[in-house]
């Protein structure tokens, strides 16, 4: 099976279950995002996924693989940048990808290479031969972002590799993993940045207090808070007079005024657009502003978890 396929997983310490019967599978090319409030379990469950932590119950196979004598096949195609930045502060950014090199069992040419390309790649060419403690922290997290991928993985787990750092390094760590990913390389994405997930991630995974509380296409998870849309109407003048024909239009549950605007709910099975406009063009108001909004993946995990997501 191509991909990552975890399945049943259940993980206990002592009488807590953190993660309690655990299935998704990450198709190959796909970027999965896996988000939770604190204390969720996303973090165990990377343990897990990464061979760091046994779990109690179910399995993890990569391209169908489990840990245990695949352990070696599994982690040459597996790239991990853990929450927490696992640098060595004392020497050199080259000197710490130069040692990570060596693990992945590259030597001579090859590891000079793969050092530069990683360093031009995270914009770290320039600050290479500086200490790690003197660097941001964003500039730790590039360069955490660099170990994980000297080996070109076809997998790349990342727990939060945002975190804590500033607009420009996020953009960047950002942009990496989009290309990586439209280079074939199969992502599993944690974040607490809804933003990033919702323009990043083909499907989305939403864990609380160890369970699956939905899980699917970002389309899909916006249809569990039903279907409906917020359709916002501006005129040229007098909008508050168009409330009487506009509540009798097929789709419309309700009006509400705003200062400059009328807002409404629309049911999207039955409303038409076109038939809005059309609607107000015949009672010889001109359009100034008309604007269609979905329920955002921010209010479907408030609704779903009860939380925000940085709770």
């Amino acid at each position: 099976m191509d991909g990552i396929l975890v399945k049943d997983i259940t993980k206990r310490y002592g009488d807590k279950t953190v993660l309690n019967n655990i299935s998704f599978h990450i198709n190959r090319g796909e970027i999965l995002g896996l988000i939770g409030p604190n204390g969720a379990g996303k973090t165990t469950l990377i343990k897990i996924m990464t061979g760091l932590v046994k779990q109690d119950r179910g399995e993890v196979l990569i391209e169908g693989m489990g840990y245990g004598k695949n352990a070696i096949a599994i982690k040459e195609k597996l790239g991990v940048v853990p929450q927490e930045i696992a640098l060595l502060d004392t020497v050199s950014g080259r000197n710490n990808l130069e040692y990570f090199a060596r693990l992945y069992g590259l030597t001579g040419k090859t590891l000079k290479q793969k050092v530069d390309e990683v360093l031009e790649l995270t914009g770290l060419t320039e600050h290479q031969k500086k200490k790690v403690k003197t660097y941001s922290g964003g500039m730790k997290r590039r360069l955490n972002l660099a170990a994980a991928i000297m080996h070109r993985p076809e997998y790349l787990i990342l727990d939060e590799p945002t975190v804590g750092v500033d607009p420009q390094s996020r953009n960047a760590i950002f942009n990496y993993v989009k290309n990586m990913n439209r280079e074939g390389t199969t992502v599993l994405y944690t974040s607490h940045y809804m933003e990033e997930v919702e323009a990043l991630c083909d499907n989305i995974f939403i864990l609380d207090l160890g369970k699956e509380v939905a899980y699917g296409s970002k389309e899909n998870l916006r249809r569990m808070l039903g279907e409906n849309s917020t359709v916002s109407v501006e005129t040229e003048e007098n909008t508050a007079a168009l409330i009487p024909v506009l509540q009798n239009l097929p789709g419309v549950e309700s009006i509400s005024e705003k200062a400059d605007s009328l807002e409404l709910l629309t049911n999207t099975q039955e409303f038409h657009l076109s038939q809005l406009i059309h609607t107000i063009e015949n009672e010889n108001q001109v359009i100034m502003n008309i604007r269609v909004q979905e329920p955002s993946l921010e209010e479907v995990f408030l609704t779903l978890t009860g939380k925000t997501l940085r709770d």
